[in-house]
């Protein structure tokens, strides 16, 4: 079911859509674009991410009764990114049954006892779902790449560990993602782009709001000197794991109401080319739904 005003939102994607990561620049998006539209269009943005989520609201209950897709939606991003609001916003609309969220943080010993995909695994969508990751495996070739003390932890054999170690993690990466797609997965992946610049202003917002205190962790503030180091890793993630059947969209996040915008189409038209359907009843189904119906109006 086409939904117009959306649709031609849809042309603002193709920026950010990344199936072919070899080409691909960090630098050539620019955190603070807004596709053109200025800031007064902030109240049609409102109307429209409302209109999207209520059609996702539909979809997911044809997704649910159809039980033959599960949708993925990864988020990655730096901290104060907007992660969690995007979500929140982007997703208000749908029934909480038919959403299953999970974010990943720091391993627990009995996950760093396995592969490093384990943890994510186990928490995949059923069919008729859709699943959201709140960060992801991802982070292994992230986090851990910035810091690679972390791999200690991990007790890896010598030969698994040793050189060459993250082009193997791109290769597992994209292995298990062909093989979900090859089995039902409608996989997308949303790299929420903020500037350093406006990190920090989220940063110090938090600090001069009590209530938000526990948001703000001095570990945020040192991750900072980082910074070029996690660009390097954002960007060799995405050239080495966009696909086609997987792909990154690399959005704008300094503006919050265009990345939800921008999510929320992305969404809309990946679940609409699904072209989700109410199962059809055949005659037999039929006819035993208009007994239930008869003995129901006659009570």
């Amino acid at each position: 079911m086409a939904r117009p005003s959306l649709k031609r939102l849809n042309k603002l994607l193709d920026p950010y859509y990344v199936t072919k990561g070899v080409k691909f620049r960090l630098g050539d998006v620019d955190p603070h674009d807004t596709g053109g539209l200025k800031s007064e269009f902030k109240a049609e943005a409102k109307a429209l991410l409302a209109e999207g989520v209520g059609w996702l609201a539909e979809e997911q209950e044809r997704l649910y009764a159809q039980d033959r897709w599960s949708v993925l939606l990864i988020f990655q991003a730096m901290d104060a990114a907007g992660k969690d609001g995007t979500i929140k916003h982007v997703m208000s609309g749908v029934n909480p049954q038919g959403v299953q969220v999970h974010s990943f943080k720091k391993p627990s010993d009995e996950e760093l006892d396995h592969d490093f995909l384990w943890r994510c695994a186990k928490a995949l969508p059923e069919r008729g779902r859709i699943g959201i990751f709140n960060r992801s495996y991802y982070e292994e070739v992230l986090v851990v790449r910035v810091h690679e003390e972390l791999l200690a932890r991990q007790k890896l054999p010598g030969a698994t560990a040793g050189k060459g170690l993250w082009r193997k993690r791109y290769e597992s990466i994209r292995a298990f993602e062909r093989h979900l797609a090859r089995n039902g997965y409608l996989i997308l992946k949303f790299f929420l782009h903020v500037s350093k610049q406006e990190q920090k202003k989220r940063f110090v917002a938090r600090l001069d709001d009590a209530e938000k205190h526990w948001k703000f962790s001095a570990a945020d503030a040192r991750e900072r000197r980082y910074w070029d180091d996690y660009a390097h890793a954002y960007e060799e993630m995405i050239r080495n794991t966009a696909a086609k059947h997987a792909p990154w969209y690399v959005v704008p996040a300094d503006n919050k109401w265009y990345t939800r915008l921008v999510v929320a189409a992305a969404i809309v038209d990946a679940m609409e080319r699904l072209k989700l359907r109410f199962p059809r009843m055949d005659a037999a189904r039929r006819k035993e739904l208009a007994v239930a119906r008869r003995a129901l109006l006659r009570e």
